[in-house]
C-alpha cells in the first residue's frame, strides 16, 4: 500500500515543480491512492491558503476541489478511514524516538503515523524532513 502526503497530493492539483513527476508516478501505478479525512482537510486547507496568498484564484480552488471529488469517483483515490487514537499513539511513539534528530511538525507526523497505522509500506512526499522521518519508521519513500 502506497501512502501520500499533503505535498503529494496537492502538486496533483496545482501546477508545481513536481507536478510532472507525481502525474507520472500515478500514471505507472494500478491501485487506488489513499485518501483519508485528514488528507481531505489538509490538501484543501493548502489549497484554499494558496487563494488567501493570491497564488491560486477562487474559481481555480472550485475547479480543483472538483477534480478531487471526481479522483474519488474514477477510483483514483479512495476514501480510507482512520482510527484517530491508533494514529495518535503512534504519532507519539515515533516523535518520542525520532523528533529531537528529525524536526517535523505535528501534520508531517502525523502523515507517518497514518501511513504505519494503515499498514502502507511506501510513502508519497516532496518534503525533505518528512522523508526522513518515514524512512526511519520503516517505509520506503518515493520521491
Amino acid at each position: 500500500m502506497i501512502y501520500p502526503d499533503t505535498s503529494f497530493l496537492v502538486s496533483i492539483y496545482v501546477d508545481e515543480e513536481q507536478t510532472a513527476l507525481a502525474h507520472r508516478y500515478l500514471n505507472g501505478i494500478t491501485a487506488s491512492v489513499p485518501f483519508t479525512p485528514f488528507h481531505r482537510l489538509e490538501v484543501r486547507t493548502a489549497l484554499r491558503l494558496r487563494v488567501f496568498r493570491n497564488e491560486l484564484t477562487p474559481a481555480y480552488l472550485q475547479t480543483a476541489f472538483r477534480q478531487i471529488d471526481e479522483d474519488l469517483s474514477d477510483g483514483i483515490l479512495r476514501h480510507t478511514p482512520l482510527v484517530w487514537a491508533d494514529v495518535l499513539r503512534e504519532a507519539e511513539r515515533l516523535a518520542e524516538a525520532h523528533l529531537t534528530e528529525v524536526g517535523v511538525r505535528s501534520g508531517d507526523l502525523l502523515h507517518v503515523a497514518s501511513a504505519v497505522v494503515l499498514g502502507a509500506n511506501e510513502f508519497l512526499t516532496f518534503d525533505r524532513r518528512q522523508t526522513e522521518l518515514a524512512r526511519r519508521a520503516g517505509l520506503k519513500v518515493k520521491f
